[in-house]
Formats: C-alpha cells, sequence, structure tokens
C-alpha cells in the first residue's frame, strides 16, 4: 500500500449496489470475473485521480484523496466507465487535528 496522505483529507468508500442480485443473475463464474473486472476498474480510477486505497473487502473500496475534488471525480469515473456491475460511491471529509 502507498502511504497515507495527511492533512485534510477526503474519504472515498464505494460499494456495489446489488451485488446479491447480479451473483444470482450473473452466476458465480461470470459475477467473480465482473468483479475481478471492477476491482481493476476502481483502482485504476484511484490511482488516476491521486488517491490511496486504504482497504478493500469484497466489492467495496476505502480510499483516500488530498483534495474533495478528485475524490468526487474518481467516484463519477468508477461508475461512469465500463464497469460491469453498479458502483456507488460516498465521499466524506476529515480534518486531521492536532
Amino acid at each position: 500500500m502507498a502511504s497515507l496522505p495527511s492533512g485534510t483529507l477526503t474519504f472515498l468508500f464505494t460499494d456495489v449496489e446489488g451485488s446479491t442480485r447480479a451473483l444470482s443473475e450473473l452466476g458465480a463464474a461470470r459475477y467473480a470475473e465482473a468483479l475481478t473486472e471492477h476491482r481493476r476498474l476502481i483502482r485504476e480510477a484511484v490511482t488516476a485521480h491521486g488517491g490511496v486505497e486504504v482497504d478493500s473487502q469484497g466489492d467495496a473500496f476505502f480510499c483516500v484523496f488530498t483534495s474533495a475534488r478528485d475524490a468526487v471525480a474518481c467516484a463519477g469515473t468508477g461508475t461512469r466507465r465500463r464497469n460491469p456491475i453498479a458502483c456507488e460511491g460516498v465521499v466524506g471529509a476529515a480534518i486531521e487535528g492536532g
């Protein structure tokens, strides 16, 4: 994992919308392929917008950005690209105390 930034940060949390339904509709093998592509696209978008992946579990990602604009742009990219399964992003900001 890349080193985490400090200062005023923006968090991006993503989650696949309707993953249980997609698994049922696609079947396990096709869903696994779609999930692999989804992960690749999200990671590519995070990197392209200067973010850092903090964690991922299943189909969800937790990423951090030093710019709210970059986090929002990343969220938009992740949902508009050729993503085989729908993804929603939630952006929030945190200010480092200290």
